[in-house]
């Protein structure tokens, strides 16, 4: 068994002018229903820079330290945690504390590691999965044969929703931001993606005669996309929203949603349960891991930092250039 240090490294953020450091503290202590992780990488999010900024703060029982998805190997189980032991790879959603090469994380939002899988790719695992099952599949019940509208396919949510859609069944629409990034999204199974900088997502599903007929649509935009969301929407359809991007009021004409009966719903993660999270989990692990052990699922790493880097990072995440996940290097 590995010697637990005393203390450990972990990503500052200074108060008055939210720079990023590195600074040392003492290690975190495995409670009875979690591990305790050796972190290898860790995942960026937008949340992330939000909280740098002071506009997310994390939930009073959270770690300050930023990051919420980890990869590495169990250091140390908790006295009520079955199943897992130390050495044990693993990926984690993390109640904050992921910018650290010490964390603990809940037992019921851990994930094994898939068997050829590097820790940066599995660091760019849990967030993601766990947003794209419960949006598209849990709350907006995506079925195969089923078309579906994917907003920012080339984040680390779009590249792995496209993918992980297409393995289940159904037919994927998407935007990007570049010419470059929709056609790399169509090389990963997207029928079609467009460039919202230069084309109007509306108006190109009409031309491929998809008015009216996309059965679930999940938008990180909202703004001016929310009417054309409400548009393209089939009948039954349904629209979950994550982000707001492009702003969270807009003038709207809610007429179709009755017609067309409707289904506007929303989440964010961070605010859920762990009970609600561990059945994530526990969906995933039967539905999602068949698909990612065999090859068909796989998430898309863009680049990988040091942590020292974790400013230029997070930058770089901020200049929208990446495609995927950004990844932090312990």
């Amino acid at each position: 068994m590995q010697e637990i240090p005393a203390q450990r490294r972990f990503v500052a953020v200074d108060p008055d002018d939210r720079s990023i450091s590195i600074a040392q503290g003492p290690m975190p202590t495995a409670a009875a229903d979690e591990l305790l992780i050796k972190v290898s990488a860790a995942g960026l999010n937008r949340a992330d820079l939000l909280q740098r900024k002071g506009l997310y703060p994390p939930p009073e029982d959270a770690s300050p330290i930023m990051g919420l998805e980890v990869a590495g190997e169990v250091l140390a189980v908790g006295s009520a945690v079955s199943g897992w032991q130390p050495g044990d790879r693993v990926c984690a959603l993390t109640h904050g504390g992921g910018y650290a090469d010490y964390t603990v994380a809940p037992a019921g939002q851990c994930l094994p590691i898939p068997a050829d899988f590097s820790m940066e790719e599995a660091a760019a695992l849990p967030e993601a999965l766990l947003t794209v099952w419960h949006n598209l599949f849990q709350r907006c019940r995506l079925q195969a044969g089923e078309k579906v509208l994917i907003h920012g396919g080339a984040s680390g949510i779009g590249t792995l929703g496209i993918t992980l859609c297409k393995a289940l069944g159904a037919s994927v629409y998407t935007t990007a931001g570049s010419d470059e990034k929709c056609r790399a999204l169509e090389a990963m199974g997207a029928q079609r993606a467009v460039n919202y900088k230069t084309e109007d997502f509306e108006a190109v599903l009409e031309e491929l005669g998809l008015n009216n007929r996309i059965d679930v649509i999940l938008d990180i935009a909202g703004g001016d996309f929310i009417q054309k969301n409400i548009n393209v929407a089939a009948p039954e359809g349904r629209i979950v929203y994550i982000a707001f991007i492009r702003g969270a009021r807009a003038e709207v004409n809610f007429g179709p949603l009755l017609m067309k009966r409707l289904t506007l719903t929303g989440s964010t993660l961070r605010a859920q349960t762990f009970a609600q999270k561990a059945v994530m989990v526990e969906e995933i692990l039967e539905r999602v891991y068949p698909h990612l052990e065999n090859g068909s699922v796989r998430p898309v790493v863009d680049r990988v930092f040091p942590l020292a880097e974790a400013e230029q990072a997070q930058d770089y995440m901020a200049s929208g250039q990446h495609m995927g996940k950004i990844i932090l290097r312990m």
